[in-house]
């Protein structure tokens, strides 16, 4: 969308207010879609809904393709934000539940990887297609997105399911099929699934093919209600604490600004001609996955914290170095300073790069990581909520915001709020690398004995039954 925008307003003839709220509605979107993904991966299971997400994009990209107006091309983006709600929310908890504590983080990072490469493959086709007549160039560079999709669709059926969600479900000889195939060892394989039994409140001598759990008329998922929202205990409490802080700094330091306005931001740099500044945005998108791939490799070495920290003093300093350089380069708009462009073109490449070595992958990492298995996936769903609504509102009012206070003045102002990033970050998130998920409560003030009474309160609320 960040090239495509530059031509739909030429062909659509829209002002910038419609070009705002097409380019943020999305997130506002995708809130919806993360709730439906939670209850949806609940209900028929992380792979499956994988698929959904899949086909909702696929028909999404063919909307915006063939959207002959501005009404349809907002339809397209309304069934795209559907997807996108469904995909950030169950990738990740996917990734992390099927994976071993050993290379957790490195899998999870995953999610945040192609995201990046998707963002990069999104630029490399602004630039491919730009050449095209005016009234088919955004519309081949929106519809073309249906192909991945349409690919991942079906390849998904060809991974295992989730086997936390099979032990959720009572289906305990598949649980133990899948992590006999992604543990390291058989013996932590067994580990895994007495840890992942005690989760779900199943006694780990109760050891069938199948067990089922017989819900009561107050239902499990109010149960998950009550417990994370409610009445949660403390540690619950700082649990969701951090996991919406993560997501909520991730966009109000200014990440969306960047990625979807960099035309614009280059352009206020003194970058002129479409060429240059979809070229110059392609250069960020390779920065962007070069250096997340840097911090694919290092999750499970250095751990989430100290790349947590760094990163987002390095996205200090660079936001610092933008307004600045976008400041000087707005007081003298009738004579170009080199300096103050290099600095602008130098602060963006490594606004990304920091931003890729830490905040960007972390977010989803950390936050499938941190909540119990009970309320893993409406946990997940709220942090992405909070990503999402902070997003819209971030993306939705960068062009009106940088019309009140400058365009320099709004990267100072996201500055600012990287500083209270970084100190929230320090107070509130623990490290987690190398833990397995069912002890990670621990961190955050989940005793043993909560842990008992909350694994109590499931098994009141079912009755396990042994099946030959």
């Amino acid at each position: 969308m960040s090239g495509a925008s530059l031509y739909i307003k030429r062909d659509l003839q829209i002002t910038d207010v419609q070009l705002e709220i097409m380019m943020g509605i999305l997130s506002v979107y995708a809130l919806i879609g993360s709730f439906l993904g939670a209850r949806t991966s609940d209900w028929v299971g992380r792979r499956v809904t994988v698929v959904f997400a899949a086909a909702i994009f696929t028909t999404g990209s063919l909307l915006m393709g063939f959207a002959v107006n501005y009404a349809m091309l907002m339809v397209g983006r309304f069934v795209t934000g559907i997807g996108v709600g469904y995909a950030i929310m169950v990738a990740p908890v996917y990734t992390a539940e099927v994976s071993p504590a050993s290379a957790r983080g490195f899998l999870t990072s995953f999610t945040e990887v192609f995201i990046n490469v998707g963002i990069l493959l999104g630029y490399v086709s602004n630039y491919a297609f730009a050449r095209l007549p005016l009234h088919l160039s955004w519309r081949v560079m929106l519809g073309i997105g249906a192909v991945p999709s349409a690919l991942l669709a079906l390849m998904v059926f060809g991974m295992p399911e989730s086997p936390r969600w099979l032990v959720m479900k009572g289906r305990l000889a598949d649980a133990r099929a899948v992590l006999a195939k992604t543990s390291d060892t058989p013996e932590e394989a067994v580990e895994r699934l007495d840890q992942i039994k005690a989760a779900a409140g199943i006694p780990r001598d109760l050891d069938g093919d199948v067990v089922v759990m017989h819900k009561t008329k107050g239902g499990q998922e109010k149960q998950v209600w009550k417990e994370l929202i409610f009445s949660p205990n403390p540690a619950m409490r700082r649990i969701l604490l951090a996991a919406l802080g993560i997501h909520f700094f991730q966009q109000a330091t200014g990440s969306d600004s960047v990625v979807l306005y960099s035309p614009r931001v280059f352009q206020s740099a003194g970058i002129t001609g479409d060429n240059h500044l979809l070229g110059a945005t392609c250069a960020m998108g390779v920065m962007k996955t070069l250096f997340i791939l840097v911090a694919t490799f290092q999750l499970d070495r250095v751990g989430r914290r100290p790349l947590l920290l760094t990163s987002t003093a390095g996205m200090l300093a660079c936001l610092i170095g933008l307004g600045t350089g976008l400041t000087v380069v707005g007081r003298h708009p009738d004579a170009k300073v080199p300096w103050a462009i290099g600095l602008c073109i130098v602060s963006i490449l490594a606004y990304v790069s920091f931003f890729s070595i830490g905040l960007g992958p972390l977010t989803s990492v950390y936050t499938s990581e941190v909540f119990p298995l009970r309320v893993r996936a409406l946990g997940f769903a709220l942090g992405a909520s909070c990503n999402r609504v902070t997003s819209a509102a971030v993306s939705m009012s960068f062009l009106s915001l940088s019309k009140a206070i400058t365009i320099g003045g709004s990267f100072f102002l996201y500055a600012g709020i990287a500083a209270i990033g970084w100190i929230f970050f320090f107070t509130f998130i623990p490290e987690t690398r190398g833990l397995p998920l069912e002890e990670i409560g621990k961190l955050f003030g989940m005793t043993d004995t909560a842990v008992e009474a909350q694994d109590t309160a499931t098994k009141d609320k079912a009755k396990v039954v042994e099946m030959n």
